[in-house]
C-alpha cells in the first residue's frame, strides 16, 4: 500500500473539485475534464519526474512517431517505482482520491504510470482506440487519468465519444499498420469511422491548462491530433473493487513479466505492482 499523506485534506481537494454532476458525468459519458484539481506544487513535481523519466528512459520506452515527422512521440510506462517524484506524486497529491470520487469506488489500486510526450510540430496522431482490450484486468469500476504539465489547445487535446464506454469492446488494432494482432478477424464489431463524419457522434473534448485533467474510462473511445506545441502529459490508471488479472495470450501494453505465475486469472490484483492508494474510512 501507498500512504497517502493528509488524507482527510486530500479528500477535501477532490470533492471540492468534483461536483456530484461531474460524478454523474462520468458514469453518463465516460470521460470529464476536472479544472485546478491539481496544484504547482503538485504540477512541479510531476514535471520533475517528467523530465528524470527523459533523460532516463526504462526498457519499455518507444517512439511512436515516424522517423519522417518533424516533431516525436515519445512514451514510457511503469516507472513510478524507480522515479521517485513519481511516487511522491501518488502520496501527496489528490489524484487517487479524484479516482475514488469518480468511480463511487470503496478502494483503489494503482494500475501503471504512462509518460506521453509530443514534441513541437509532431504530426503522429493518437487513433481512435479503447484502452481496456489491450491492457491485462478485467471489470467495469476503472479510469484514467490524463495530465498535461504544459497548456493544451483544444485542437491538441485529448478527445473522446461521449457514451461509448458502454458499448463493450472493440476490435483492437496496431496503431501503424491497423492490423487486428489480437483477435481474429470479423470476431468484435469493428470502431466506427469516427474521422469520416464527426457530426454524427457526440465528441467531447476540452482546452487544459496546468492543473486541469481528464479522466476518463478505459473502454471509452478516445484519440488525439498531432501537437503544435510541447505537449507533456502523465496518464496513471487506478482500478476499482471489481477489477480483476486477466492473463492474455497476447503481450498487453503494458507487459507484466511473471504476473501470470504469481496471480490467476479472475483473481484481485492484490500485489506490489499494484498498490492500494486510496481506501474509504
Amino acid at each position: 500500500m501507498i500512504v497517502v499523506e493528509g488524507a482527510d485534506l486530500l479528500d477535501a481537494r477532490a470533492r471540492d473539485a468534483i461536483s456530484d454532476d461531474l460524478v454523474a458525468a462520468f458514469a453518463r459519458d465516460g470521460a470529464v475534464c476536472v479544472r485546478g484539481l491539481f496544484s504547482a506544487a503538485d504540477l512541479a513535481l510531476l514535471e520533475q519526474g517528467i523530465e528524470e523519466n527523459l533523460a532516463r528512459p526504462s526498457a519499455n520506452a518507444l517512439v511512436a512517431s515516424r522517423d519522417d515527422d518533424p516533431g516525436r512521440f515519445f512514451e514510457d510506462f511503469c516507472n513510478w517505482q524507480r522515479i521517485a517524484a513519481y511516487r511522491r506524486f501518488l502520496e501527496t497529491s489528490p489524484v487517487a482520491a479524484a479516482a475514488a470520487r469518480l468511480m463511487r469506488a470503496g478502494q483503489v489500486r494503482f494500475y501503471h504510470d504512462h509518460l506521453l510526450v509530443k514534441e513541437s510540430n509532431t504530426r503522429q496522431k493518437t487513433p481512435w482506440h479503447q484502452d481496456q482490450p489491450y491492457y491485462n484486468v478485467d471489470g467495469r469500476m476503472n479510469c484514467s487519468l490524463w495530465l498535461p504539465v504544459d497548456p493544451v489547445p483544444r485542437e491538441s487535446s485529448l478527445e473522446f465519444v461521449a457514451g461509448s464506454h458502454e458499448q463493450g469492446w472493440l476490435m483492437p488494432r496496431s496503431f501503424r499498420d491497423n492490423q487486428a494482432k489480437w483477435f481474429p478477424e470479423g470476431t468484435l464489431k469493428e470502431l466506427p469511422d469516427i474521422e469520416g463524419d464527426r457530426a454524427a457522434f457526440p465528441i467531447l473534448g476540452w482546452a487544459l491548462q496546468p492543473g486541469d485533467a481528464i479522466f476518463f474510462h478505459m473502454l471509452a473511445l478516445h484519440g488525439a491530433a498531432g501537437s503544435t506545441g510541447r505537449r507533456r502529459v502523465m496518464s496513471l490508471r487506478f482500478l476499482g473493487e471489481d477489477m480483476r488479472h486477466a492473463p492474455r495470450p497476447w503481450r498487453t501494453s503494458p507487459e507484466f513479466p511473471g504476473l501470470a505465475d504469481e496471480l490467476p486469472a479472475g483473481a484481485i490484483l492484490d500485489h506490489p505492482l499494484f498498490p492500494v492508494v486510496w481506501e474509504a474510512t
